[in-house]
C-alpha cells in the first residue's frame, strides 16, 4: 500500500530540500549526528506511541510522565549513589504509570483521550509541587558514571541514545510483527469487537500496550536525564507529547487504528528532526516552530484519509 511507504518518501523528499538549500552544513557528520542525538528521545516514546495509536488510542502523558519518572530515577540515585536502582526505579515507575491508564480506559472504558489529558496535569502538577517547580541535579560518586549512559559516542563518533532507539526499534518491531501479541493490537485497532468476539482478549491487550508504552517513557526519561544530568518538573518533557504524535503521524500510523508500522515511525521521527534542524539552519523564528508542526501533522492526517479513500 501507497500509505505503507509514505513515510520513506516524506523523508527523502525533505532531506533532498535540505541538501540544496543548506547542503554542505547539513550534510557534516557533526549535524547529522546532532539530529539524530536530538531525536532518539522522541524517537523511543514514539515507539510506545505507535502501538497506542494503532489500537485506536492516544496518549497526552507521555511528556508529564517522562518528567515524573526522570525525576524519580534522579532522586533514587543521589539517595543510593546506585544506577541500577535508579533505573529499575523508574521502570517500575513508568510500568505503574502506564497501567493505571491502560486500566482506566480497559477496565472503566473511559475514552484514552480523557484518561490521559487527566494523566498529564495530574503527573505535572505532582511533580511541581514536590519539587517547588524546580528539579535535581546529579550528584554524588555515580553522577559522571549515569551521564557518560547517554554522552558516550561509540567509536567517538555515535552517540549511545541513537544505539538505544534503534535497538529498541528493532525490538518493538519485533514484538509488533512477529508475535500474537503484536497481531492482536493491530486486530483491536482494526475492529475492537471483532476482536473480542475472536476471543481476543482486549482489556488485557490494552493494558500490555500502555503499560509497554510506559516503559518506553521511562527509558527516554533516563536517556534524558543521563544526556543533561538534570531533571526538571516544569519543562523536562515539556511538549514531547506532540512530537510523538507528530512523528508516529508522519510516519503512517492511522489515527483510526489497524495500520501503522515501527519502520514508518523511525522514518518519521527522522522527517520530524530534519524538519525542526532546517528551520534552525534557515533562521525560523522559534515562535513558529508549533504552528510549523502543527500544519504537519495536519497535512500528514489529510494525506492518509486520500489515501485510504483511493486504495478503498
Amino acid at each position: 500500500m501507497i500509505a505503507d511507504y509514505s513515510a520513506i518518501f516524506a523523508f527523502l523528499i525533505l532531506f533532498i530540500v535540505a541538501v540544496l538549500l543548506k547542503g554542505s552544513i547539513f550534510l557534516s557528520v557533526s549535524n547529522i549526528m546532532n539530529i539524530l542525538m536530538n531525536n532518539s528521545i522522541i524517537g523511543i516514546i514514539a515507539l510506545g506511541m505507535t502501538l497506542v495509536i494503532i489500537t485506536a488510542g492516544i496518549d497526552l502523558a507521555v511528556g508529564s510522565q517522562m518528567a515524573a519518572t526522570g525525576l524519580i530515577a534522579m532522586t533514587i540515585l543521589n539517595a543510593t549513589q546506585s544506577i541500577f536502582l535508579a533505573i529499575l526505579a523508574a521502570v517500575f515507575a513508568g510500568l505503574v504509570f502506564g497501567a493505571i491508564t491502560g486500566g482506566l480506559i480497559s477496565k472503566f472504558g473511559v475514552p484514552a483521550f480523557i484518561v490521559t489529558l487527566g494523566t498529564m496535569q495530574i503527573y505535572r502538577s505532582v511533580s511541581e509541587y514536590y519539587f517547588d517547580g524546580g528539579g535535581v541535579l546529579a550528584s554524588g560518586k555515580s553522577a559522571s558514571a549515569f551521564t557518560a549512559i547517554a554522552n558516550t559516542k561509540l567509536f567517538g563518533v555515535i552517540p549511545m541514545p541513537m544505539i538505544y532507539w534503534f535497538a529498541l526499534c528493532i525490538i518493538i518491531s519485533i514484538i509488533a510483527r512477529r508475535t500474537a501479541f503484536g497481531r492482536h493490537v493491530y486486530a483491536i485497532g482494526s475492529n475492537k469487537r471483532a476482536s473480542f468476539l475472536s476471543t481476543i482478549n482486549v482489556n488485557r491487550v490494552l493494558l500490555l500496550v500502555y503499560a509497554l508504552s510506559g516503559i518506553l517513557v521511562a527509558l527516554a526519561s533516563i536517556i534524558e536525564a543521563s544526556r543533561l544530568g538534570s531533571m526538571n518538573s516544569a519543562s523536562s518533557g515539556s511538549g514531547y507529547e506532540m512530537d510523538a504524535i507528530a512523528a508516529v503521524v508522519i510516519g503512517g500510523t492511522s489515527m483510526a487504528g489497524g495500520r501503522g508500522t515501527i519502520l514508518g515511525t523511525v522514518f518519521g521521527t527522522l522527517t520530524l528532526g530534519i524538519i525542526n534542524n532546517l528551520m534552525n539552519l534557515l533562521g525560523v523564528p522559534s515562535f513558529l516552530v508549533g504552528a510549523i508542526k502543527g500544519i504537519i501533522i495536519i497535512g500528514a492526517l489529510l494525506i492518509q484519509r486520500s489515501v485510504s479513500k483511493d486504495e478503498s
